[in-house]
Parts: C-alpha cells; structure tokens; sequence
C-alpha cells in the first residue's frame, strides 16, 4: 500500500455523471466543504436536519463539519458505515450527498441524505446527485432498497425523492430544534428508480472489498 486510499477506499471512489462527479473528501476538501456550508444551507427560520448542525455559530462550521467528516472515517466497519461524498459540478464543489447504513452484508439496504450550499440550489443537483448514488448502490453494491426522509415543511427534499421515485412510507413526529415536526420517510426499489445520465465509477471494487462485498 501505498496511498491513503489503499487504506481508505473511499478517497479513492469518483462517480461521474455528465458534468457531475461525487467522489471522497480529502482533508483539503474539508476545509473547502467547511466554507461553503459557512456561507450558508437553508433560510435560518428552518432546519431540513435531523441533528441541527447549522445552528452552531458560523465560525465553528469548519471544525465542526471536518470534525463530522473525520468521525465517519473513524467509525466506519462492515457493520455500519457512512459513505459521504463531496459533490462537485464543472469542477466546483457544491455539497455531499450520503449513503448510511448498518448490517448492510444482510439488508442490502439504507438510507440517503445529502446538503447543497444555497448558491447552488433550485438547479436541479440535488436530483442529479441522488440519482447518481441511488445507481451506485443499486448496480456497483447490489442494493435491494434506498430509503430516505425529510419533514414536510421540506418541499425541495421531497419533491426530490419523488422525482427519483422513491414512495411515501409513512409519517411519524420527531424532535426538531425542541419542538415537534412532521417528518415523511420514502423507499426506493430498484424496479422504481427513476434514473438520469448514465455514471461512471473508479474504485467499486476496493471499496466493494472495504464493505465486504468481495473478499480480497
């Protein structure tokens, strides 16, 4: 071995998809993903997020999403692991778009999550990066189902899962910044995804090996 991404496959995954590509984040990148989230996510009357990470005072964005980033590689395993990728369009970085899961070798399943920096909303990315890790997980790691969520008073989120074809499965109440909110779930199968531009991908099958899919 000799690169950080022969120990971490992740930092060595890209997903390419016409002029968008997801792909690991270097520590370097964090520091950029920290800035860019810095200058904004969501109008500050709401929270999209399960865990308010963006109510934090806005110079301890940066520490606190490298500290984040740091921490899923810290605890990734077979059992459970996060696969967070930065999200880059004509070269520019605009966000991350997730995929977590646990016991993933018997589910075959989990769940996607993603933020764009407000700059680059309403363009329609966020679609076009959940299209591109539904079909990574789909076609390079034999997924049977991608589930999702976000609170009703999240149009975009949820305008985005349908548009990709997920299907409503079910509302339940959860805390949000203290108060209680309505928050909708969503399931994918591969027979109703509805996919964009064809992806290219480089380092399925180490990371493939990482999540022991294959053994080496």
């Amino acid at each position: 071995m000799s690169a950080i991404s022969d120990v971490y496959p992740v930092l060595g995954l890209s997903i390419r998809s016409g002029s968008l590509e997801l792909r690991g984040l270097t520590d370097d990148d964090l520091a950029a993903l920290g800035a860019l989230a810095r200058r904004g996510v969501h109008p500050a009357d709401r929270m999209p997020f399960y865990h308010p990470w963006t109510d934090a005072p806005v110079e301890e964005i940066p520490l606190g999403m490298a500290q984040y980033h740091w921490g899923v590689r810290a605890r990734f395993s077979q059992a459970a692991w996060t696969l967070d990728l930065g999200v880059w369009v004509d070269g520019e970085l605009v966000g991350t778009q997730g995929f977590s899961t646990t016991d993933y070798l018997v589910t075959r399943t989990g769940e996607t999550g993603s933020w764009l920096g407000v700059e680059h909303q309403g363009a329609g990315i966020g679609t076009r990066m959940r299209q591109a890790m539904c079909a990574f997980v789909f076609d390079h790691l034999d997924a049977a189902e991608v589930t999702s969520g976000a609170f009703v008073d999240n149009p975009a989120s949820v305008a985005v899962s349908h548009k990709v074809g997920y299907v409503d499965n079910g509302v339940s109440r959860k805390k949000r910044r203290g108060e209680v909110a309505d928050h909708i779930a969503f399931t994918l199968t591969p027979e109703a995804f509805v996919r964009g531009e064809p992806i290219e991908v480089s380092g399925a099958d180490a990371f493939r090996r990482l999540i022991g899919l294959d053994r080496a």
